[in-house]
């Protein structure tokens, strides 16, 4: 763990904030606040730095594992990694596959699982898993790129 690019990754966890604001706000904002029944006057209540500190803190968890099974090792012995000349791996377009593999077989079946006995609308669903599949792609660009 002597080689991690801290930067990389508080850069990553950051990015959520800014994904976020694009994906719920001119993106998809109306429609994720009707969908979910939520209010400008319910958006603004309750402590916005708590939320957005918990968020960044969250993400650091996501996109640490994120580094830790694409950039470490990939999930194999680092001697199987893709053949031997891994270089040519680290770079965005990569990451972004691995980003993309994390949130399709973690973050999707969780967020559809509950939203399914919520009993939220398939339009729900599309709104937050798109969140995640791009969030954990652009992540997991940025610290595969990083290396």
């Amino acid at each position: 763990m002597e080689n991690v690019n801290w930067i990389a990754l508080v850069v990553a966890a950051l990015s959520t904030l800014v994904i976020g604001f694009l994906w719920y706000g001119p993106l998809f904002g109306k429609a994720w606040m009707k969908e979910t029944g939520m209010t400008e006057e319910k958006a603004k209540q309750g402590s916005m730095p708590l939320r957005f500190g918990l968020s960044v803190i969250l993400a650091f968890f996501a996109v640490f594992f994120i580094y830790a099974n694409s950039v470490i090792t990939g999930g194999m012995p680092p001697d199987e990694l893709h053949g031997m000349d891994v270089s040519k791996y680290h770079t965005f377009g990569h990451g972004v596959v691995h980003g993309i593999s994390c949130a399709l077989f973690i973050a999707m079946p969780v967020l559809v699982t509950n939203a399914l006995f919520e009993q939220k609308s398939f339009k729900y669903m599309l709104i937050n898993v798109g969140y995640w599949i791009v969030t954990f792609a652009i992540m997991g660009g940025i610290v595969n790129a990083w290396m």
